[in-house]
């Protein structure tokens, strides 16, 4: 395939004819391509195949993690095993397209993969790359790991991201009107825009919008600004020239405020989640618009269709059999994994999300008496199922996860699974009672 003056390999919907180019550090498209995490990558990989259903004239920009975001695997005690093995997918096409960023003062060479849309029904994907062997060793490792532990390595990840993003467009002439950052990871690409566009920023602002999830402003990334100064993170702008433009005189970059403050418009992710961030920024100013546009999943990816059309049908014998049979392929799991059987008359909690401290995954046991009395209920019995992937270096949430697989063990009606992956997913729904 030829990517010179690359256009979307599909007919466009003319109302969503606007070139876009959608920045995320995760894409979860489907369960043999493993650069996701969780909750972000499992919204822009619907993101995707909803605009290819949509034909938006939209492409999508990630990297292509060597390892991914870990395995998850177990130790002899069914506590939590982090181990990592190299990915291989025959399934991306090679572009051939190779060009160099900075990274710490330093040219990296960036490798180009794409899939093709036809593949997994998605909106066009390129996915960027490090480990070539023009780098060195320390640069290649740029896209071993998703959300690398080592501060510097995340930095050069986020530079790849926005800088290497940005890059691609204009090496493959895409040319988009809108650049889109789900989370402020891509934020680089304003800082190479701003030099692109003779340092007008308001050039940068009509193109740059932003998606922010995250409820709390402790969680959105800081880093210090000399670092990221060091890291080549400003496209050659000294650290006044920074603090000047974004407004923010701290020595601790935030990457979510200045990206409120380059964009010309942000959404929340929910209603409520629209009225959190206004009132979470609202002590800033010169901040964009927030609005609200609410999560939702692809509908033909995830929605079990015949469940549906007994639904349609009004037949609640149906729907009850298709219930029990989706919650036997669940159990079917659980069996295997930790022979416990569960049975699907009984109403069953699922909890599956990424395993993280505000989560609070293990809220249900907090009061060990309740705990005790709901799993030993015999008048309402209850089965309960946890899911997650906690982050790999997340020591705080690998010990809950740990301390739920302890308890676990008192309970044949408790069981914590590994896994928490789309396949997984699809087999866990939130409730499955």
């Amino acid at each position: 395939m030829n990517f010179t003056n690359f256009s979307v390999p599909y007919p466009i919907e003319q109302r969503y004819s606007r070139k876009v180019a959608y920045f995320s550090m995760e894409f979860a498209v489907h369960q043999p391509l493993k650069i996701y995490s969780g909750g972000l990558g499992f919204l822009a990989g619907s993101h995707l195949r909803s605009a290819y259903e949509l034909r938006q004239n939209m492409v999508g920009i990630g990297i292509l993690w060597k390892f991914g975001y870990y395995d998850q695997q177990r130790n002899q005690d069914q506590t939590l095993a982090v181990t990592w093995s190299e990915k291989q997918y025959s399934f991306l096409e090679d572009t051939g397209i190779k060009f160099q960023i900075n990274v710490h003062e330093h040219p990296v060479w960036v490798k180009v993969y794409y899939l093709n849309p036809e593949t997994f029904k998605t909106a066009p994907l390129f996915l960027l790359s490090t480990d070539v062997a023009e780098n060195d060793y320390v640069s290649q490792t740029i896209t071993h790991r998703l959300y690398d532990a080592n501060v510097a390595t995340k930095v050069a990840q986020f530079i790849l991201l926005g800088v290497g993003g940005a890059k691609l467009m204009d090496e493959i002439g895409f040319n988009p009107e809108r650049y889109h950052l789900n989370e402020a990871h891509g934020l680089s690409a304003a800082f190479y825009l701003y030099n692109k566009y003779d340092r007008n920023i308001e050039e940068v602002t009509k193109r740059l919008v932003f998606t922010t999830h995250t409820p709390e402003e402790a969680g959105n990334e800081k880093h210090d600004i000399y670092l990221c100064h060091k890291m080549s993170y400003f496209c050659g702008l000294t650290v006044d020239e920074v603090k000047k433009l974004t407004g923010n005189n701290d020595d601790a970059f935030n990457h979510s405020l200045a990206a409120l403050r380059f964009a010309h418009i942000a959404n929340g992710v929910s209603q409520l989640h629209g009225e959190v961030s206004r009132a979470m920024w609202s002590k800033y100013d010169k901040i964009c618009p927030i609005i609200s546009i609410t999560n939702a999943q692809n509908w033909w990816y995830w929605a079990d269709k015949q469940l549906y059309r007994f639904m349609e049908s009004d037949n609640d014998y149906g729907i009850d059999d298709r219930k029990k049979y989706l919650k036997k392929r669940a159990f079917d799991l659980v069996a295997d994994q930790t022979g416990k059987l569960f049975k699907p008359t009984i109403f069953t909690i699922v909890w599956a999300r990424r395993f993280a401290g505000y989560k609070r995954a293990n809220l249900l046991t907090t009061d060990e008496d309740r705990f005790d009395k709901l799993m030993n209920g015999i008048k309402y019995p209850v089965q309960i199922i946890w899911a997650g992937k906690p982050y790999p270096v997340d020591h705080p949430a690998i010990s809950e996860f740990n301390q739920l697989v302890q308890l676990s063990k008192r309970y044949k009606n408790m069981a914590v699974v590994t896994g928490y992956e789309l396949t997984c997913q699809g087999k866990l729904p939130v409730q499955v009672g």
